[in-house]
Parts: C-alpha cells; sequence; structure tokens
C-alpha cells in the first residue's frame, strides 16, 4: 500500500462501517499481520508515530490546528521489516476526547475496536504519567462494558470474563510525548519501564478515592501484558511542530530521533502476530473478516463478543480451507491425467492416496476450529465425489484407447468377414485362428488401462453372430463339432466374464481398502492437529499463569488480600486444566464421526 485507507468509518451520527475498499486490500494479504493501534487524545502526535513506523515522513493525516484530523481507524499495510512473509499492519485512530464530537459513546467504541484488532496497543500521551493521564485513559475502565469473551448465550450470570481478557488482548505500550522530567525515582536513576511500572503502582485502602485511583491501574495490569514504555523529548520547536512533516531530520532534537528510532525497533521486534484464542495466527485476509464481525455486533446494538468473532471467521476460514484443498486435489490430479489410463485400479488408486492426502494437508494447516469436524467430513465428502469423476475419466480414457487398438487389430478381419474369405469351407477354423491371434496381440499390447478386459469382451460378443453365421456355412464342419465348438465359444466367453468378474472383486475390494486409508488418514492428521492445539492451549495457560503471577504480586504489594486470593484461585483453575490427563483422542473421533463411518475407521484403528 503505497497509502494509508479508512478501514472504519466513522460517521457524524456515531455510527461506524468497515470500508469495501480497505476489506478488499486486507483480503489480498495471506500472510500473517502484526497489527500495531495507537490511542490517545487528539493532537498528541499520534500519525507520526505510524508515519515512523511505515518508514515514511507522511501518509496518516498529521494536523497543525487544534482541530482533530483522523476519523474512524485507518489502516496502512507494509511489509514487515523484520518478520520474513509477515505483514505489518498499522491502525492510526481518531483522537480521543474531541470537543467537536457529540457523542463520547463513541470514543469508547473505538478504543473497544483498536484493543480488539490489535496485538500491540499503544496509548499515546502528552507530558507525564500522572493522575490526569490516568483519568484520560478511562476507556479502560469501561472494557467490560464494550468487550465480552464469550457470547450473552454462553455466558453465566456470575462469571467474571475479564480474567480472560489477557489471554485475548493485546501487549500494551505507553509512549508519553513532550516529557520534560528527569527519569528518577527519590534521587535514583530508572528506566522508563521503571517510571511506567511506578506510575500503575496500586494503593493501599477501601475509600472511593482509592478505589478511583486504583480502578484504570487495575484494568491495566489485570487486562493487558507485556507492559512498556518510551518517554520523548519535544521533537522541534513550535514552529517546526507546524510543519513536522516537510522538515529534515537534521532539524529535529536528536534525542528525539533516538528516542523514535529505540520506539521502531521494539515495535518491529517485540510485536507479536496477531492471534486468536487456541493460538490460531490470523492474516491480512482474517483481520478484515473479524473487523466486520465486531462492527456489526456494534451496529446491531449488541457488544462484540470475541468467540463469536473466531467462530464467524473459523466458518469462512474453513469453508476456504476446503475450497483450497479440492483445488489442490484437482491441480494434482490433473497433472497425472496425462498419465490416464493407469494400467492397473490399484495404480489409479495409489495416485489418488498422494493426491487426497496432499489436499488433507493442505485443509489441516489453513482450518481451525472445525467444530465437530463439519468441515473435515465435508472435505471427505466432496473428495469422494471429485475422486469418482477421475476415476470415469480413468475408465473412459482406457475404454476409447482399448476400442481405437481393437479397431486397428481387427481390420483384416473385418475386410474378410466384408469380402466372405471365412464363408467358405474350413472358413470356421480360419475365423477362429485370426480371432485368436487378434485377442493375443490385444492382451499383450500395455498401455490399455483398466477395461482392458470389459472391451475386449464387448467386442468378442459383437462378433458372435458373425462367428455362429460362419460356423453354420462351413461345410466340412459335422454336426457333432459345430455343437463342441459352439460350446467351446460359450466356455470362453464364461471365462472372460469370470476373469472379469474377479477384477470387479479385488477392484472393489481395493477401493475398500483406499478407502479405509484415506479415514485413517484423516484421523490420524486430526489426533496430530488436536494433539498440536491442546499443547498450544496448555503453553497458552503457561503463559497466562506467568501473568497472573505478576499481577498477584503487584496485588499483594498493595495489601489487596482479597484479589490475591481470585488471582490464586484463576491460577490454580489454568494448572488444572493443564494437568487434566488426555483423553484418547480416537475414542472421541468415534463419537465425532456419522454413522457407519464411525463404525469404518473404528475397525481401522482396531
Amino acid at each position: 500500500m503505497d497509502n494509508p485507507v479508512c478501514l472504519i468509518e466513522n460517521y457524524e451520527d456515531g455510527k461506524l462501517q468497515v470500508n469495501k475498499d480497505a476489506l478488499d486490500i486486507l483480503s489480498r494479504f495471506t500472510q500473517k499481520v502484526v497489527v500495531v493501534a495507537i490511542v490517545g487524545k487528539y493532537r498528541t502526535g499520534k500519525s507520526y508515530l505510524m508515519n515512523i513506523l511505515a518508514g515514511r515522513k507522511n501518509g496518516f493525516s498529521l494536523g497543525s490546528t487544534v482541530q482533530s484530523k483522523t476519523k474512524g481507524i485507518w489502516m496502512w499495510c507494509v511489509p514487515h521489516p523484520v518478520k520474513h512473509e509477515h505483514t505489518l499492519v498499522l491502525l492510526d485512530t481518531e483522537g480521543l476526547g474531541d470537543v467537536e464530537k457529540e457523542n463520547s459513546q463513541n470514543d469508547s467504541w473505538i478504543f473497544a475496536l483498536s484493543v480488539l484488532l490489535s496485538s500491540t496497543l499503544v496509548y499515546n500521551s502528552m507530558g507525564t504519567i500522572d493522575q490526569q493521564a490516568m483519568d484520560q485513559l478511562h476507556y479502560v475502565t469501561e472494557l467490560t462494558e464494550k468487550i465480552k469473551v464469550k457470547s450473552a448465550e454462553q455466558q453465566s450470570d456470575s462469571e467474571d470474563e475479564s480474567s480472560e481478557f489477557k489471554r485475548f488482548f493485546p501487549s500494551f505500550v505507553w509512549c508519553v510525548r513532550d516529557f520534560t522530567l528527569e527519569l528518577k525515582i527519590n534521587g535514583k536513576d530508572i528506566t522508563e519501564d521503571e517510571y511506567l511500572k511506578n506510575a500503575l503502582k496500586l494503593k493501599s485502602g477501601m475509600s472511593s478515592a482509592v478505589r478511583n485511583y486504583n480502578l484504570p491501574r487495575e484494568c491495566i495490569l489485570h487486562y493487558f501484558h507485556s507492559h512498556k514504555c518510551f518517554v520523548f523529548d519535544r521533537p522541534a520547536s513550535k514552529t517546526d511542530l507546524q510543519n513536522i512533516e516537510n522538515i529534515k531530520e537534521s532539524q529535529l532534537d536528536p534525542a528525539f530521533v533516538q528516542q523514535t528510532k529505540k520506539f521502531s525497533e521494539y515495535i518491529y521486534e517485540k510485536s507479536p502476530v496477531k492471534t486468536l484464542s487456541g493460538g490460531y495466527m490470523i492474516t491480512g485476509r482474517g483481520l478484515g473478516d473479524v473487523a466486520v464481525s465486531y462492527v456489526e455486533a456494534i451496529r446491531s446494538g449488541s457488544i462484540p463478543s470475541m468467540e463469536n468473532a473466531v467462530l464467524a471467521l473459523a466458518k469462512i476460514e474453513n469453508s476456504r480451507a476446503v475450497q483450497e484443498a479440492l483445488s489442490k486435489y484437482e491441480q494434482l490430479m490433473n497433472d497425472h491425467v496425462r498419465e490416464f489410463p493407469t494400467e492397473t485400479q490399484e495404480e489409479f488408486l495409489n495416485l489418488n492416496k498422494e493426491c487426497h492426502s496432499e489436499a488433507l494437508g493442505v485443509f489441516m494447516k489453513l482450518s481451525f476450529k472445525d467444530e465437530n469436524q463439519e468441515y473435515q467430513f465435508k472435505l471427505i465428502e466432496e473428495l469422494g465425489q471429485k475422486k469418482l469423476v477421475y476415476q470415469q475419466q480413468n475408465e473412459q480414457m482406457s475404454v476409447r484407447k482399448c476400442r481405437a487398438l481393437l479397431q486397428e487389430l481387427s481390420a483384416t478381419m473385418e475386410k474378410g468377414i466384408s469380402e466372405g474369405k471365412f464363408s467358405v469351407p474350413g472358413g470356421y477354423t480360419l475365423f477362429t485362428k485370426e480371432k485368436k491371434a487378434l485377442e493375443v496381440d490385444y492382451l499383450k499390447t500395455k498401455g490399455k488401462g483398466v477395461k482392458s478386459l470389459e472391451v475386449l469382451q464387448e467386442f468378442l460378443k459383437e462378433k458372435e453372430n458373425v462367428e455362429s453365421a460362419i460356423l453354420i456355412a462351413d461345410k466340412t464342419l459335422e454336426e457333432k463339432e459345430k455343437k463342441l465348438a459352439e460350446q467351446r465359444s460359450q466356455a470362453e466367453a464364461a471365462a472372460r466374464e469370470k476373469d472379469i468378474l474377479e477384477k470387479a472383486n479385488m477392484d472393489l475390494k481395493n477401493n475398500m481398502e483406499n478407502e479405509k486409508e484415506n479415514y485413517k488418514m484423516h484421523v490420524e492428521m486430526l489426533e496430530k492437529k488436536m494433539s498440536e492445539e491442546r499443547e498450544q492451549v496448555k503453553k497458552e495457560n503457561e503463559w497466562l499463569i506467568t501473568e497472573k503471577l505478576k499481577e498477584q504480586e503487584e496485588m499483594l504489594s498493595a495489601g489487596f488480600k482479597k484479589q490475591c486470593g481470585m488471582l490464586e484461585d484463576e491460577i490454580n483453575r489454568l494448572r488444572e486444566e493443564n494437568n487434566k490427563p488426555t483423553s484418547l483422542l480416537g475414542e472421541i473421533l468415534m463419537e465425532l464421526l456419522p454413522g457407519c463411518l464411525g463404525k469404518f475407521v473404528k475397525k481401522i484403528l482396531q
């Protein structure tokens, strides 16, 4: 993208709308995305920082007046400077607290959407981190009213979902602009992070004033992780600031230049990929889909549910996974069509198995949260249908090749029939000799395909009336010899029918074995995927336990025993969840697989 576009439009009446042009752009990004959103009061230099991250002097609109320039949420997708084959998505939001805005609730939704869409949330403020700065961050205290983990139907009245926010929320970076103080506490030098940590310390006590003081701090500690702080000197003189996008870097304060470089390097190195529950890393396409889900919920008057957004995205992505898997299967099978007809059914089934496995690998890589394996069963069904199409194509090509071969081999015999060559004494012996030679030449020819016996039988059946007429007309043979010749011909036809039947039974058996192997492959890949997902959840839980232990330490130092106890309960619940013995996935799958397919796979696994 050469320039930013508006992702979420914010109209004067407070209505939000996802911009279709932005969705079209995101739909083209199949790389994983790192999403950095910046929020803060209007006219605090947010857009300038975003332009720096984009590696440009301008792009996001900068203003030199007291009016807010950015409306809604603007998006700029650029190649990630550090993470190969990733896209950096920068979200610049309109200024919070704009005095010209009529609907203050609109700010809360912009803030909530920034939290929901980003993997790193940058909060930009001026001066110092003091109580006024905390008061301006009151939007964080409203998040429980703006965001739900589960849908209203899934949530119990007594359930406190905020304990799960840290699992889903972005990392938190506080940028303090025009910072003029010394980084010291009690005469001792401190780091920027220590400055933030000290600012987030809770006060002991239960008075209303203490609770109001602690609330935004508790929310930041409780909801977000990886708390990071950067302070910036004033970048230039007041006159230069009004034209900052056009001035040279040499005209900026050297300290500010160094600070922005440090900030950029941190964002590039440490900002994680945007991840949903279960460790699913989304692409630009997925980011657009969840943005639509959240905005549609807000527009309908309901509260955005992260789980609903994930489920909605899962339906879209799983449908895509099925289609891409089928496309992969078709692509590979089309490459093999030039090898048709296969000499045997087994050879065709081996090709099918190879392509089926590749297609299944594509599906497993792209699918997630496939509840009850609904989309996997759809894939099985559609792969089966496509297999039949290619199988018929293989058979038809075999039939055409065999008929062409028989036409070529029988040309002399056909000419003899039409010229009456066999309508003479001894003609039957001559005819059967030529017919046998034709059959031998046909059977030893390679590359006829899977329908060679059936086509030969069909050809010989067509010649039965001719053969019978030649036999009757042959005066050199007695009635007894003619009868024996007729019986011999019938026995040969019956033997060929038997061979065809045996081959059909063997093909059926091979086909069943092939289906069993394919189903077994589905179960094995699914078990592997479920195990990986389970390990990812355990890893996520371990990370969350570590985060909650840090939070518990903060609460303990402030003397909040009740909150410490609640955190202990949460930590114990996470540990219990991780220590639960893993169920036998095969048994679970048998319950999920429908009807005869379940029994089929059960036999395989036995």
